[in-house]
């Protein structure tokens, strides 16, 4: 494919303090040691055009130099001789206009470095130096010791001082994620605590939570450490250190707020069960907590097994493209890894620069757009974690059953983190959908009431809002969805059964059926006056043997009550694990349930967004004043929730149904990808626009025009 090189024009922003706007596809290669005598400059710089990058993050040191550092124990690669690898490649990147992003990795040194400084060195419970369970011969580094605080930092500088870069990137700098017993680290511990390193072995050591809270701390005053220390060489340039899909969750967000302009989640490619939408969701989950913060998806060109490790191979086309492109369609901005700079197999490049190009032709369009959904679940702090070294959120298999069910009704969502819920990021959103999470901060439980009270829907499922500290456990919930607790949290069941209580809108879709499946936990609740039971629990009765496997008399709990508010809100409290169950055993009676409690509680009228067809979509809707974009994204595929996609299987006959806005009209209707006017049948006040055939994705771009004036307002002062 032909390159036009107009469209590499230098980056917008280069060398401001927001050049990182403009940083929006990004390419990245991790250098190895034998790579520098060999390195083909010319075929990388070819990458980068062909993928339309316009930002570059590239191996500089840390753990390995590859370039003439100047810094005692800052290993310099074996084969650089006289050679500047890093060098080389940043002055290509900013000929192409390209912002740039130098790597370095502290997780580890070598032997003479070691040595010498015994005090950078992780050490284990016996109180000796761990040393690299992948490379002997090299040493794992403490993250709150010198080896991070001192001499990265001074890394960090010399790469600054020396080269046109943007920002510096930190790979592994949290360490083995375990509790290091070095001398210096525990005797900082004591000194700030009054107490002992905790057992690691021992999850209810009382020292626990005060280590947690100490290790947030000490590494988020590391970022804003590394931070001060390069930009007061050059105030535009950034250190952010790597993230996962928890962003600053697990570090201290007063100390880090605004130390993170934009994120880098590196969440590599799927794995095991991974559903194909993982990498759409990510994007979702950054927009929940940080709306207004771009976020780029770290997509390896390889597959991804974290035991076998297969670091020199290539993912099948079909799945690196697809990765990509639910990313980016849910606003995960596109940034592919390469390790090592020789290539074994190229089958990579051309999926790639395919995604990229993609992304290049969407952002054109409709970049400008922000994302919405009148529907919005609840991201919840994960309060269970008895260790610092979980991932920051909660959701689990309660959440992934949720999302695939919404995914497969075709209803466009959003995330919002609970730490980020406020009464104004609630505008606009219809239904709020908690899966799961104990424990709610009183706030939120506040911020929810008001909400309901003034016309929201909300669906909750299981444990939401279940309260597991001293005393009695209660609902938080309770009082507002009608419903109180009748008896503890019940569970692993087997066999376990629920009954169509009467007519209801929940009930619909379910014609023959006298009862279907309920779940593996339940909760006993009762329902209060002035609420509906659309489901009730069929009183348990055994498995095995199968003679008797039949039912027994007993009292018929509820197992699902709705609730009509004064204000016009409706809510729904599914009693039992339907994220989990749907999860684990994707039964469709439990997906059609999920779908019909989120359309109900949105209430009547019909939807502002629909996509009609057959087949797995994604969906992710943009809008603006006066136009909005319709995402539709292919996911129809036999590997779409496993392993790697093998084949592309084009989707036919998709309808998008918009509902025009009250005094406008149709300005005009694009298709983006396909690069055609759309073909439109406006139906009273719905616009009918088809789609013949989707292959990775298409974006129905339409724009509407004002025909009346707004209203003059005529009231008194503001």
């Amino acid at each position: 494919m032909t390159i036009d090189d107009t469209l590499l024009a230098p980056a917008a922003g280069a060398r401001s303090p927001e050049w990182f706007l403009s940083a929006t596809r990004w390419t990245q290669l991790t250098f190895t040691e034998d790579d520098p005598p060999a390195l083909d400059v010319d075929f990388w710089v070819d990458v980068m055009k062909r993928t339309r990058s316009n930002a570059l993050c590239l191996s500089a040191g840390g753990y390995m130099a590859f370039y003439p550092t100047q810094i005692p124990f800052h290993h310099r690669s074996d084969q650089l001789g006289d050679r500047d690898s890093f060098g080389e490649l940043v002055e290509q990147a900013r000929r192409l206009g390209m912002h740039v992003m130098a790597r370095v990795d502290p997780h580890a040194v070598h032997a003479d470095a070691a040595h010498a400084h015994p005090e950078w060195l992780d050490h284990g419970p016996d109180g000796t130096p761990v040393e690299h369970e992948s490379m002997p011969g090299l040493w794992w580094t403490d993250p709150m010791s010198p080896s991070h605080w001192d001499f990265t930092t001074r890394i960090a500088e010399e790469i600054v001082r020396e080269y046109d870069v943007d920002a510096v990137f930190a790979n592994r700098w949290e360490g083995r994620r375990r509790v290091s017993y070095n001398p210096g680290t525990r005797a900082a511990f004591q000194a700030d605590t009054g107490q002992d390193l905790p057992d690691e072995t021992d999850p209810h050591d009382p020292a626990w939570p005060a280590f947690t809270a100490w290790r947030r701390r000490r590494l988020s005053e590391l970022v804003v450490h590394w931070d001060d220390a390069v930009r007061a060489i050059k105030p535009h340039v950034r250190f952010l250190p790597n993230r996962g899909a928890a962003l600053t969750r697990d570090l201290d967000r007063d100390l880090v707020e605004d130390r993170y302009p934009m994120f880098f989640v590196d969440k590599q490619g799927r794995s095991g069960i991974e559903p194909s939408w993982t990498s759409g969701r990510i994007g979702k989950r950054a927009r929940g907590l940080y709306p207004d913060r771009p976020v780029a998806l770290i997509t390896s060109v390889g597959p991804e097994d974290h035991e076998l490790r297969w670091k020199d191979s290539v993912a099948d086309p079909h799945e690196t493209r697809g990765l990509v492109v639910d990313g980016f369609a849910q606003g995960a901005l596109p940034w592919f890894t390469k390790f090592k700079a020789e290539n074994f197999d190229d089958r990579w490049v051309a999926p790639m620069a395919e995604a990229f190009q993609l992304h290049a032709r969407v952002e054109e369009a409709t970049g400008h757009l922000r994302h919405t959904a009148d529907v919005a679940l609840l991201d919840c702090v994960d309060r269970t974690a008895s260790t610092p070294f979980g991932h920051g959120h909660g959701g689990g298999a309660h959440e992934d059953g949720v999302y695939q069910a919404l995914i497969e009704a075709r209803i466009p969502f959003e995330y919002i983190a609970e730490e980020a819920l406020a009464p104004e990021r609630l505008d606009g959103v219809a239904v709020l959908v908690i899966p799961t999470g104990a424990d709610l901060d009183p706030a939120t439980v506040t911020t929810i009431e008001a909400y309901v009270a003034r016309g929201g829907g909300l669906v909750t499922a299981f444990d939401a809002g279940l309260t597991t500290g001293p005393g009695a456990p209660s609902l938080a919930l309770g009082d507002l969805q009608g419903v109180k607790l009748a008896g503890g949290l019940r569970g692993p069941l087997k066999n376990k059964y629920m009954t169509l209580a009467r007519p209801h809108p929940l009930t619909a879709g379910y014609d023959g059926a006298q009862r279907i499946i309920a779940g593996a936990h339940v909760l006993d609740i009762e329902a209060l006056p002035g609420t509906d039971i659309a489901f009730c629990f069929v009183p348990d009765y055994p498995d095995l043997p199968m003679e008797e496997v039949y039912p027994r008399p007993g009292e018929a709990l509820p197992a699902v009550v709705t609730r009509e508010h004064p204000g016009g809100g409706r809510t729904a409290y599914l009693a039992f694990d339907i994220g989990d169950v749907y999860w684990r055993s994707l039964q469709s009676d439990h997906g059609r349930l999920i779908a019909a409690a989120v359309t109900w509680a949105r209430g009547e009228g019909p939807s502002r967004v629909e996509v009609r067809g057959q087949g797995l979509v994604d969906l992710a809707v943009r809008e603006a004043d006066g136009e909005i974009a319709v995402t539709v994204v292919n996911l129809t595929d036999p590997m779409a929730m496993r392993g790697q996609r093998h084949d592309a299987l084009p989707l036919h006959g998709q309808e998008v149904v918009l509902t025009v806005p009250d005094g406008s009209e149709l300005g005009s209707a694009d298709l983006v990808v396909a690069g055609t006017p759309a073909r439109t049948e406006l139906r009273g006040r719905q616009l009918h626009i088809p789609l013949d055939r989707i292959d990775d994705l298409e974006v129905v771009h339409v724009t509407w025009t004002p025909t009346t004036a707004p209203a003059a307002h005529h009231g008194g002062e503001a």
